[in-house]
């Protein structure tokens, strides 16, 4: 449900009356998305960096896509034709987690240094999410996590900007559950507050030290993470590692040696050979298996329910 809507800078009450106002905080540029994926892969688009507000109003003002730090995520060759949006420093809060158990985060705050601040700080809540390359809006939208647990057991409440306005909803407004989320059509995540506990640093470590363990077989080369979600009372690698799929290879893609539920990047790799890969898996594995990245320009694959991914202009834009 909707907490409130937050009243509007003036930022952000700002008309934009033209689609070539931009606001001299965006950077835009024309790039290979590659370089902004942990897969690697991903061919061309108009990337949006915002810094504020006023940036995301501009930036909203045409078709686009919202990019968090590019794991889990596959982008086909040809790239694609909506602006692609990025959220800057200026929406990254590392440097305000001051040891309360409750606080708002940015959405571009990366979750990694999160996980260590908070067992610096002596907050438990966090642990789970070792290891995982995402941002905080990021993590959000899919709901990420380990076996161990998952974003949403530690949020309080979302910000969101959504046709030029924020909202604050709560977590049962956007229906978590594995690796999913319903975020509104359009909505961008901005913010969000966690609530995590005080805890010993041997009972967070001893905690730390067992996702550690579980990640010990991920491979440490270019991959987007787990291809497919685990379908339910069996794991995803397991049934590919039975198959014998370990070390199959489609040109610069393989499935990794060290867990069978990772596609690697081998140096080469096209998004095509990926595409290739996912496809023979799911023909030598007799369960069906959901993919767990988003797919941007690959229809077939693009099974992700996260409607944030795409947001068409409304008719009175």
């Amino acid at each position: 449900m909707l907490v409130s809507k937050v009243e509007a800078t003036s930022e952000v009450k700002a008309n934009v009356t033209s689609n070539s106002h931009t606001p001299k905080t965006v950077k835009v540029e024309t790039v290979a998305l590659a370089k902004y994926t942990t897969l690697g892969v991903g061919g061309p688009a108009e990337l949006w960096h915002v810094e504020s507000l006023e940036d995301l109003q501009a930036a909203t003002s045409e078709a686009y896509r919202v990019m968090g730090a590019g794991s889990n995520l596959l982008i086909d060759d040809a790239g694609v034709p909506e602006r692609v949006i990025r959220l800057g420093k200026s929406f990254n809060s590392s440097h305000e987690f001051d040891g309360r158990t409750e606080l708002w985060l940015g959405a571009a705050t990366p979750v990694p240094g999160l996980v260590r601040r908070a067992a610096e700080l002596g907050l438990t809540g966090l642990e789970c999410m070792l290891g995982i390359p995402a941002v905080l809006g990021g993590a959000i939208a899919m709901n990420a996590g380990t076996r161990h647990g998952e974003i949403g057991d530690v949020l309080e409440a979302v910000e969101l900007f959504v046709n030029g306005e924020l909202q604050i909803v709560e977590p049962e407004a956007l229906k978590l559950r594995y690796r999913h989320s319903e975020l509104p059509k359009g909505a961008i995540i901005t913010r969000a507050k966690l609530k995590l506990k005080k805890d010993s640093p041997e009972a967070i470590a001893e905690r730390l030290e067992a996702v550690d363990a579980a990640r010990k077989g991920q491979p440490k080369v270019k991959s987007a993470g787990c291809a497919f979600k685990n379908p339910e009372g069996d794991s995803a690698g397991r049934l590919i590692d039975a198959a014998g799929l370990k070390g199959y290879r489609v040109g610069g893609a393989m499935v990794s040696i060290e867990h069978g539920n990772f596609i690697v990047n081998l140096g080469d790799a096209t998004a095509e050979d990926v595409k290739h890969l996912l496809r023979e898996i799911r023909k030598k594995i007799e369960i069906p298996l959901d993919v767990e990245w988003e797919c941007w320009g690959i229809e077939d694959f693009n099974n992700s329910s996260q409607n944030n991914a795409l947001s068409q202009l409304e008719d009175d834009l």
